[in-house]
């Protein structure tokens, strides 16, 4: 496009890919006939935006023929070809040209007309002020970019005598212009809108080459000022170290490791100033930029940050130490008794001594509350940190450092974190100890956890010993029996058996409910559960020995009352205000009221005058009064009930006249809308027998989650003479199953020894049975309910029906000491079980229980089968608590 409207002598240079057009050329030119027609091709409507310029050129060399024809623009240019070489053809314009009909399609050849400008006055004001601007525009953007001076040289050249169309062309052909704002330039045959084109184009150039200049400007402001800013601070460097103000890196970070050291140098062992001394040395011999620089200077940071012999200031004072419990916990007096012997040891002896205590229960019972409770206690730093799948010794030993990116182990950071070397340290989860590749990390807690070792204690980074004496370790563990014997020799076992239900009752009133309230933003007067309905919470949804779950569910209850309440409009925001709001609800005008104001039923207003007391417990006695109170804790229920106000009635008068904002009366949560926000219980009673069928016996078991009951039924098949057998089924481990058969030994023995003439084992086809058969089952302690429940079936007696026992049984009816005593317990009391049959060896596992767990149940102790068959069928001779 430059040549097209270049005329008049300034050459350009063109490449032709058409081999029978360039042939042409070539042929033109050896016949002195030099001149050729230079024409644009119109853009293609179909054309891709996305295409490259390689792919458009080969698009536009494919054309031949009528179709090239079509595309091409009328005016051109006439070009005269000076050379050609390759593919390469020079040319040079003249003047303007015009297609007005095709001659040969092959190469393209076409009749043209010769096109001269329109007669204008040279010396016309307009043409000529244009014509200046443009001169000035060109003048300005010459002075800005260097790129336009070799087309100014190349037109001088060429240009010969000066008159306004070829300044106009000029201008269009030396502009940063696209190719249709050039055709169009090259199409005006008016000389004044010629140079207005020109004049337009040119200054949008100029624009555009300010822009350029500008952004050029501030990017070499940018590095210049960078790099001037970094001269002068190097100068700043090296005058302040002319004049001792800064040292080196090296110097500096000797000073800062001596200044971090010098206010406990005292209390850092003479060992560990030694290495701190030999690392210091080291560190001047290095250079900065080396890789052992950064080590050692990372090994000083750690070996200065680390509290060496710096202890806190306990509180050995036993009363404060009880409050705090008592706060934090329910129960748990065997725990709390244990801390508090602690810190009377500690108290005689004027300094504490690190101790490994092991807190093994079921999940959610507070094992882990309970260390941050003692760390508060004892005011000790409290650190804790799970081992759960933790199957890495480096996590616990720390890395060796010639490894890239080497750390010291949990300990040492806990030291670190906490600023002291006696702190309280809860390791949770610790049965659950993983071990892979990299070693055992249960192994490498031995070190760790034996009292007798961690005084000199030996991290793989720091690689010099730390004293861990004086720290309290508090590990926790669902399991024992998932510990290594190893390392649970080196730990004092304090286990948590689980929450009876009186308990849960304290703790969800004390602590559960009082947090969430405030959790979810709810004042206590906006809301009431009642006793029944976190009665019936823990027995029918939340059994589990912890109350983790019973927390959960409590928060359910909160989050669907904060729902309620918001919808109605409730805000408790201190600019909130109480006030009437009529809710419509299934064709019903319900209406709530404030506080102060009560909303009762006829029923409870005739029972509050009856007795005054009974009012906290209206829902449990007053059906009408549940309903109503469904209503205002759910506007969901359709047969609640509102007392309506009369409207003579002055004081709902005064009510409605004095406030304006939007309040709801007391929620009240219970029994009988309990499922409106928990859903349908998910236990129902473990007794499945009223009335205990021959056959069928109670037990009591232990499991991982607290204890529960068992029925083991049995059952007769068939008779078939000399051909007695036991069938087992209800997914019974491998000791279960023996002590099924030593039941079944001993069961044999007892019907000789008592009714000789007796011929049941031995004509009969036995089934026992233990339900639940989805839920595995092991152990041996089932032994006695298993002779008890065979004896049943043979002498056809039914068992007592509040009766439960356990005990492991051997060949010769002796009764062995079972686990878990108190975990039982709760599961007999949750049952309704009145009687309970433990062997005598468990008497002092029962003794230390406390007096709430063994309230109202009947215990007794047996030596030997014979005892329990006369608890069981005959009078009671067992010893009884």
């Amino acid at each position: 496009m430059e040549c097209i409207l270049s005329l008049y002598g300034v050459p350009c240079v063109f490449s032709c890919r058409d081999s029978k057009l360039l042939a042409a050329l070539v042929e033109n030119l050896k016949r002195s006939v030099s001149y050729a027609g230079a024409f644009l091709l119109k853009d293609k409507p179909e054309t891709d935006p996305l295409l490259s310029g390689s792919e458009l050129d080969r698009n536009e060399y494919e054309f031949k023929g009528k179709e090239l024809f079509k595309r091409l623009h009328e005016v051109g240019t006439l070009a005269q070809v000076t050379g050609i070489q390759g593919n390469q053809v020079m040319l040079v314009g003249h003047g303007r040209l015009r297609i007005t009909e095709m001659v040969c399609e092959d190469p393209l050849s076409v009749k043209v007309d010769h096109l001269k400008e329109k007669p204008y006055n040279k010396d016309d004001d307009g043409i000529k002020a244009t014509s200046f601007e443009v001169i000035a525009t060109l003048r300005d953007v010459l002075k800005t970019s260097s790129l336009w001076k070799d087309h100014v040289q190349a037109y001088t050249q060429h240009i010969g005598d000066f008159n306004f169309p070829r300044l106009a062309d000029f201008g269009a052909a030396i502009s940063g212009a696209s190719q249709l704002q050039c055709q169009q330039v090259l199409e005006e045959l008016d000389v004044y809108e010629r140079l207005k084109l020109t004049l337009e184009l040119v200054k949008k150039e100029m624009v555009i080459s300010k822009i350029q200049q500008s952004i050029a400007k501030a990017i070499e402001e940018k590095i210049s000022g960078e790099k001037r800013r970094y001269l002068l601070n190097e100068q700043l460097k090296a005058i302040k170290k002319e004049l001792g103000l800064e040292s080196d890196d090296k110097t500096a970070l000797y000073a800062k490791v001596k200044k971090r050291l010098e206010p406990n140098k005292e209390k850092c062992p003479s060992h560990v100033l030694q290495v701190i001394d030999e690392e210091l040395a080291k560190l001047q011999l290095l250079e900065a930029s080396s890789s052992e620089f950064n080590v050692t200077r990372n090994y000083l940071d750690w070996l200065t940050s680390l509290p060496w012999e710096n202890y806190s200031n306990e509180n050995f004072d036993v009363h404060y130490a009880q409050t705090i419990l008592n706060e934090d916990h329910y129960g748990l007096m065997d725990v709390k008794e244990r801390i508090l012997e602690f810190i009377a040891v500690g108290k005689l002896r004027g300094t504490s001594q690190g101790k490994i205590i092991c807190l093994s229960g079921p999940p959610g019972v507070g094992k882990t509350s309970i260390g941050r409770s003692i760390a508060r206690a004892l005011n000790r730093k409290f650190y804790r940190f799970s081992v759960g799948g933790l199957a890495d010794v480096a996590e616990i030993k720390g890395h060796r450092r010639t490894y890239v990116g080497a750390m010291p182990g949990k300990m040492v950071q806990c030291l670190k974190n906490v600023g002291t070397a006696n702190p309280l340290v809860l390791i949770d989860e610790i049965d659950k100890l993983g071990r892979g590749y990299a070693g055992d990390p249960a192994s490498a807690l031995l070190e760790l956890l034996d009292p007798e070792q961690n005084a000199n204690f030996l991290d793989h980074y720091l690689d010099v010993p730390i004293d861990l004496s004086k720290v309290l370790f508090v590990c926790t563990a669902n399991v024992v029996e998932m510990i290594p014997n190893p390392l649970l020799d080196r730990m004092e076992i304090i286990s948590l058996a689980g929450y009876i239900t009186d308990e849960k009752m304290h703790i969800a009133r004390d602590y559960l409910e009082k947090a969430t309230r405030e959790a979810c933003g709810i004042k206590p007067e906006q809301v009431e559960v009642t006793d029944a309905a976190l009665l019936a919470l823990i027995e029918n949804y939340c059994r589990e020995a912890g109350v983790r779950n019973l927390q959960n569910q409590i928060e359910k209850i909160y989050r669907k009352i904060a729902l309620q309440l918001v919808r109605q409009g409730v805000s408790n925001e201190p600019s909130s205000r109480a006030s009437v709001q009529a809710v419509e609800h299934n064709g019903s005008k319900q209406t709530f009221v404030e506080e102060s104001t009560e909303v009762v039923a006829e029923g409870q207003i005739a029972a509050e005058k009856k007795d005054p007391a009974t009012h906290e417990k209206i829902g449990e006695t007053i059906p009408e009064a549940d309903e109503m109170l469904t209503t205002l804790s759910s506007i969901r229920s359709p047969r609640a009930k509102v007392q309506t106000f009369d409207p003579k009635d002055k004081k709902t008068d005064n009510l409605k006249e004095t406030d304006a904002s939007k309040t709801v009366a007391k929620a009240v949560i219970d029994v009988s809308n309990l499922t409106d926000f928990v859903g349908k219980p998910v236990f129902h009673a473990e007794r499945i027998y009223d009335q205990t069928p021959v056959g069928v016996v109670m037990g009591l078991a232990w499991t991982a989650m607290g204890g529960s009951t068992l029925y083991i039924e049995a059952a007769q098949v068939e008779q078939v003479d000399g051909k007695g057998s036991l069938n087992l089924t209800g997914q019974l481990g491998d000791v279960m199953k023996e002590s099924a058969q030593i039941a079944h030994t001993v069961a044999r023995a007892i019907l000789l020894e008592r009714e000789p003439e007796n011929p049941f084992f031995a004509k009969s086809k036995l089934h026992l049975h233990i339900p639940a058969g989805a839920t595995h089952k092991d152990g041996p302690s089932a032994g006695c309910t298993m002779i008890t429940s065979l004896l049943s079936l043979a002498m056809k007696k039914p068992v007592r029906k509040d009766l439960a026992m356990t005990g492991e049984v051997t060949l010769t009816g002796r009764i062995l000491p079972i686990g878990g005593v108190k975990e039982r317990m709760i599961a007999a009391r949750r049952s309704g079980v009145k009687t309970i049959i433990f062997p005598s060896s468990n008497q002092r596992d029962y003794d230390e229980l406390t007096a709430n767990v063994k309230e109202g149940i009947d215990v007794h102790f047996v030596d030997n089968y014979s005892q329990i068959l006369d608890l069981a069928f005959g009078t009671n001779q067992g010893t009884e608590k």
